[in-house]
């Protein structure tokens, strides 16, 4: 893991852990390492690069990616981030659309937006 910068301090991965799924206490399947997933997906929000490009350091990307949207789906990453918000030290860790570049691609369509009138309003 030596490649890769990790940003998690153990005081900080303490205190997430206990929100987290996959606790010996759980029912179900224990988390394979649910630190090292943690620090997966805030390497790609720091990076933005694509999931595609998850180096191999956290494991498979499509199984990290898999994980990412059932947590969301689940509701954990706002478990996680609610009991976490009053942690000074995670405000760097704070995405919005001022850092965030979205693809050339996510604005749509080359020509924009075009919308067409529906059948009921051009009838009257």
């Amino acid at each position: 893991m030596s490649s890769v910068r990790l940003m998690l301090k153990d005081h900080q991965w303490e205190r997430m852990r206990p929100h987290l799924p996959g606790k010996p206490s759980d029912p179900g399947r224990t988390g394979a390492d649910n630190r090292l997933f943690v620090e997966a997906i805030l390497w790609l929000a720091r990076t933005g690069v694509p999931w595609r490009d998850l180096p191999d350091n956290f494991g498979n990307w499509n199984s990290v990616f898999v994980r990412f949207s059932r947590w969301s789906k689940d509701g954990v990453w706002d478990r996680l981030f609610a009991a976490m918000a009053d942690d000074p030290d995670f405000e760097y860790i704070m995405i919005d659309s001022t850092i965030v570049r979205a693809h050339q691609h996510a604005a749509g369509k080359k020509g924009g937006l075009k919308l067409a009138r529906s059948a009921a309003r051009g009838a009257g």
